[in-house]
């Protein structure tokens, strides 16, 4: 068994893949606090109330206990998150703490990578993050959550949610002196921002970079660290970004009527009905409502945009409705997530997830004008991408007329003339290097032409 390539960090244990199901083993130096956990209440808590991944334990011996969590079937990371699902994972992690300190344990570690999301909702996914508390110690933990949730989300709120890209380039947190540079300086005069950011990256420069805050706050009673993690809970739970976007209420502000909208939401629900599938992922899909007419067809639905207020709007709508197969995040097709960490390989690039999710059906409306015109990328490229996770592609092609697509042409200025080539017959024949055309259809009352693609086998001629 070889770990997992995210998993190599922690002596407790390691993930592992066994014949395509994902376990974990768990090291002797372990075996108390896992022991003292399952005899305890709090796993049996957590997963009933849906905040850890629930798991089995499939084998014990002297020397390793083999768990299997429940699977997910997507995993996403911090800086594919809108503000909302940053938030969701925050407020997760608090209630998990503050639980099991109730229950003399703790989080030992609080990292915004031990949070996906998983039907519909926030899930921590690392089991050998807990261990016993010790009366009076402070939550070791706590400064990681100030660089992987609270720092960030802080930032997110006078920065705007792009912000969280940052975690890409730091992916052990952004640090409490970068932070505290990046805030404005009224923040100082916020109570939770001047001591759980300012004065921490103010102690974090007085005794060195790496310090650990037990080091400087010797002890912490329960009670103050209850304190700690409720101050901490109503402040994020109050966030807010300050920032509008273009696209988040796209559907207000549509270039065809009300019939036109039935009508590209009948045609699409009938071709994705005749495909069956089981899993499905709208790319650009904005706030969800096409998914959404789809979303009885398929086991599973992905659906990712580039705009955070977008993604908000899904999630909170497929949280109020229940729908525990939907799963948003932010996406920008021309950015996906690259690989990271170690070897560029402990946080997987978005293209090879998808690889692996491998839908049945992608769709692409409206997004291949963007993609052309805002991009400049050629069809090709375009069609390479899709190709690279798509068995089935359904993509729709704005024609020049569109007003969208005239007020993208409008913006080249000078350049204009470079793009006679948005047309349909170089798309088709784009396309056509990776994909073979099933149907195609105008859409009723717009200058839309739907496509549905089946990728080759050999994937070009």
């Amino acid at each position: 068994m070889t770990a997992h390539e995210a998993s190599f960090r922690d002596p407790s244990g390691f993930v592992f893949i066994d014949q395509g199901i994902v376990r974990r083993q768990i090291n002797p130096i372990y075996f108390n606090t896992f022991n003292a956990l399952e005899n305890s209440t709090v796993f049996k808590t957590l997963h009933k109330k849906g905040l850890l991944i629930p798991h089995t334990v499939t084998s014990r011996t002297a020397t390793e206990i083999i768990i299997t969590p429940e699977p997910f079937t997507f995993i996403t990371y911090p800086y594919e998150w809108s503000f909302e699902m940053y938030k969701q994972a925050a407020l997760l992690t608090l209630k998990i703490q503050k639980y099991a300190l109730s229950k003399d344990f703790i989080l030992k570690d609080a990292s915004a990578y031990n949070v996906t999301y998983h039907e519909g909702k926030p899930i921590f996914i690392d089991t050998l993050s807990f261990d016993s508390y010790v009366e009076g110690t402070p939550w070791r933990a706590y400064k990681q959550f100030i660089t992987h949730f609270f720092g960030p989300l802080v930032l997110a709120k006078y920065h705007g949610t792009a912000i969280f890209k940052m975690m890409q380039s730091h992916i052990d947190g952004i640090p409490v002196s970068l932070i505290s540079s990046l805030l404005p300086t009224k923040t100082k005069l916020s109570p939770v921002l001047q001591s759980n950011i300012h004065l921490l990256a103010k102690m974090e420069a007085k005794h060195s970079t790496d310090y650990k805050v037990e080091t400087v706050v010797r002890t912490l009673s329960r009670k103050q660290q209850s304190n700690i993690l409720e101050t901490l809970y109503n402040y994020i739970n109050k966030l807010n970004p300050q920032e509008e976007s273009e696209w988040g209420d796209y559907y207000t502000k549509t270039n065809y009527d009300k019939a036109a909208f039935d009508a590209k939401t009948v045609l699409l629900r009938s071709w994705v009905k005749d495909i069956a599938p089981k899993t499905a992922i709208d790319i650009g899909g904005n706030d969800g409502t096409f998914g959404r007419a789809i979303m009885e067809y398929v086991d599973h639905l992905i659906v990712t945009d580039i705009d955070s207020n977008a993604v908000d709007q899904n999630l909170r709508v497929s949280q109020q409705q229940d729908a525990t197969k939907m799963l948003p995040f932010v996406c920008d097709v021309l950015q996906p997530a690259p690989g990271i960490g170690l070897n560029n390989t402990e946080r997987t690039s978005l293209v090879h997830r998808l690889a692996a999710y491998a839908p049945d059906v992608t769709l692409a409306l409206a997004l291949i004008h963007h993609m052309t015109l805002s991009g400049n990328v050629p069809f090709e490229r375009s069609a390479q991408f899709f190709a690279s996770f798509s068995s089935d592609l359904i993509i729709e092609f704005p024609k020049r007329e569109d007003s969208w697509v005239t007020s993208l042409l409008d913006r080249k200025r000078e350049f204009k003339d470079h793009f006679d080539f948005y047309n349909l017959a170089n798309f088709e024949k784009g396309f056509a290097v990776y994909f073979d055309l099933i149907k195609k259809q105008e859409v009723s009352g717009t200058s839309r032409v739907l496509y549905h693609y089946k990728k080759r086998d050999n994937g070009q001629h």
